[in-house]
């Protein structure tokens, strides 16, 4: 490597192949001296308590990586792309070598924030929630471990590395460098569908090349994010095809679904009684032990038993709601406040006691819809070398515009109906519309 970020000592040691620590599938990822004083932090190590997939291996029992795996995955890729990128002018005309390196300090601390399920937590969009945007904020505040490791080992301000990772606007640079940790085809993105899909045990995640993506990034027409020369087209449209089939299959899969809705409505009705900050800090095994001790002899145990308990016991789906089979219920449940979700399965459970004569509970009916936040669109702009020009993938790929967009939120989330395994025979014989 010549260009300017060529001496930056993680990327060396990635062209040197020394130093490595090794991750599935096959990955050496540098782990240089100052990599290692960030991982040994105690707020990185909190990373390996947490599994990036949280419920999903109630369905998918290979699925129990943790977010500190996929922290170094999406580190390694950060490393491709700047090694790609910094034979682009343009980029370096943007982007210095401290500059790119804060971005590799964040690439490592991208999830710092999460909490155990976070995002279950997160989409139900409580007001008494923190973002975990905040909460990565209180891991870097002064005083802590990893704020001097930053400011000692690699010469970078806490502050810098938080707008990477939180900040808004600001220099053309800058926004670049965000659009590589969260845009289109970021490296997070890049890790995770690779990495759920090998521990799920599924193709799906696996099946665009990434490395022909990579070896066709440049910078976009108005030098503040990412876009791909032609030759990357298609395996953008397998990216985009690769991300659909992922929510259909394993993030939104129906059990999978089950599982996190009794899990966030048990949350939903306990939370008043934890201190938030003190709970999002343990580690997962820790908020499940404080979670059933919470439920214990009320209606909620039961839903935690049947996730966390000796007998996994995941309610059943008596009812399926899609945006273009059923849209007068679709619309009127999806992305709505979860509050109304919790309203509705309540009014389902007093119908289908009224209609079945059967003991129904509150905790016996769940309805499970899309959130309120939508993906991000995969809006990117394909570089044609020869004519010099920047367009729209969409324009030039109807895949992308079917998958992309349109079929995203609207055909993979559903609005779904769960019952307590007792009740399925019982629900299957009653008219569910009543949920509206």
């Amino acid at each position: 490597m010549t260009h300017p970020l060529a001496q930056i000592p993680e990327l060396l040691d990635l062209e040197a192949g020394r130093g490595l620590v090794r991750i599935p599938c096959e990955q050496d990822v540098p782990f240089t001296p100052r990599v290692r004083a960030l991982v040994d932090t105690a707020e990185f190590q909190r990373l390996a308590h947490i599994s990036q997939l949280g419920l999903a291996s109630r369905v998918y029992p290979g699925a129990t990586h943790t977010r500190f795996e996929h922290a170094l995955g999406v580190f390694h890729n950060a490393l491709r792309y700047l090694r790609q990128l910094g034979k682009d002018d343009r980029f370096n005309e943007a982007v210095d070598p401290h500059a790119a390196e804060v971005l590799l300090a964040a690439a490592l601390l991208h999830d710092l924030g999460h909490w155990p399920f976070c995002h279950p937590i997160e989409d139900m969009g409580l007001a008494d929630l923190p973002p975990h945007e905040e909460f990565a904020a209180r891991f870097l505040d002064d005083g802590t471990e990893l704020a001097a490791v930053l400011r000692d080992e690699w010469y970078a301000e806490p502050a810098e590395v938080l707008d990477v990772l939180v900040g808004e606007g600001g220099s053309r640079g800058m926004r670049l460098l965000r659009s590589i940790l969260s845009g289109p085809i970021d490296v997070d993105k890049m890790d995770y569908l690779d990495r759920d899909s090998l521990h799920a045990g599924v193709p799906y995640g696996r099946n665009f090349d990434r490395q022909r993506l990579i070896s066709s990034l440049v910078v976009n027409a108005a030098g503040d994010g990412l876009a791909i020369t032609s030759k990357g087209k298609t395996a953008a449209e397998l990216m985009v095809f690769a991300r659909y089939v992922m929510f259909s299959e394993v993030y939104w899969h129906h059990a999978v679904r089950s599982a996190t809705s009794m899990f966030a409505r048990a949350f939903y009705h306990l939370r008043g009684r934890f201190d938030l900050d003190r709970l999002f800090r343990l580690t997962e095994a820790e908020m499940i032990a404080e979670l059933k001790r919470a439920a214990a002899g009320g209606p909620w145990e039961r839903l935690l038993a049947g996730i966390f308990g000796p007998r996994r016991e995941l309610y059943k789906r008596v009812a399926e709601f899609s945006h273009d089979q059923a849209p007068h219920i679709y619309d009127r449940l999806a992305r709505r406040p979860y509050e109304e979700l919790v309203s509705s399965s309540e009014a389902l459970a007093a119908h289908l006691a009224s209609e079945t004569g059967a003991e129904v509970e509150a905790a016996d009916v769940l309805i499970d819809a899309p959130p309120p936040e939508r993906e991000i669109e995969f809006r990117v702009e394909i570089f044609e070398p020869k004519q010099g020009t920047f367009r729209p993938l969409g324009e030039v790929s109807p895949v992308v515009e079917a998958l992309a967009r349109r079929q995203f939120d609207d055909y993979v989330k559903r609005v779904r109906v769960f019952v307590h395994p007792r009740l399925r025979e019982l629900a299957a014989n009653v008219r569910l519309e009543h949920i509206v």
